[in-house]
């Protein structure tokens, strides 16, 4: 429990400490947006990277060296825990954007960080603003700006490695020309979720994958990729499982 206070405090403060920031970021994209982005990614990638400390969690990384440096990549991860955004923004080498649920724009402050860095809102109710969501982020993508999605929709909370996909995210792949990088987060929910409300110390893997390109396949094989990468991550996480 005194590690959970300590993560909300941590977050209490940093919010407050940042206001002023905040306002310079906005200055700042109205001049210079790539700036802002770039700086507003280092600051938060320190922030999570802090919370990540806190909460002792010991992380082992593989494969990383598949993540492009040069080119905007869609990551598509499976999704056990609040924890999963955190752990992975602070390995992201360039602006990137999560698309996350349209409630997170109830919480000021967090939204004003979100929106500056290329996060977008999702209203699963709402079909039209899904498609346009799509768009954007397909044009984020051509723009050089990364986007990470959970496909499953919402966290996993059963014992099976992975929901079924909502395959409409990774049309943004197939549009875009950006290939799709599969990453694997295993043992997550053990740092907060199945412990509620408590943080607790946590060994996790994270595995990316080889990056995998929609660009010159047919019709049928752009259909088959959504199952790939479901087998890919279904048999990564199975296998990383075993090591922890």
């Amino acid at each position: 429990m005194f590690r959970f206070i300590i993560a909300i405090a941590t977050i209490i403060i940093f919010l407050i400490l940042t206001l002023p920031i905040l306002l310079a970021e906005w200055i700042i994209g109205l001049v210079n947006p790539k700036l802002k982005a770039k700086s507003s990614l280092a600051l938060i990638a320190w922030g999570f990277g802090i919370l990540i400390r806190i909460a002792g969690v010991d992380v082992t990384v593989i494969g990383e060296e598949n993540v492009p440096k040069d080119k905007a990549v869609l990551y598509v991860a499976n999704h056990r825990s609040v924890f999963d955004i955190i752990l992975t923004y602070v390995r992201v080498p360039g602006p990137t954007g999560f698309i996350a649920k349209k409630e997170m724009l109830k919480y000021p402050l967090f939204r004003d960080w979100m929106k500056n860095l290329y996060c977008s809102f999702l209203d699963r109710k709402d079909l039209k603003q899904g498609m346009a969501l799509i768009k954007q982020n397909i044009e984020y993508l051509k723009q050089g700006i990364s986007v990470f999605v959970f496909p499953e929709g919402t966290r996993n909370k059963t014992e099976e490695p992975l929901l079924p996909f909502h395959d409409g995210s990774l049309k943004m792949a197939e549009k875009s020309g950006a290939p799709i990088l599969p990453i694997t987060l295993c043992n997550t929910e053990q740092i907060f979720e199945a412990h509620f409300p408590k943080l607790k110390k946590t060994k996790v893997i994270i595995e990316y994958g080889k990056p995998i390109s929609m660009e010159g396949l047919s019709r049928e094989e752009k259909k088959a990729v959504s199952g790939q990468v479901q087998e890919i991550l279904k048999t990564t996480y199975k296998k990383n499982m075993e090591l922890l």
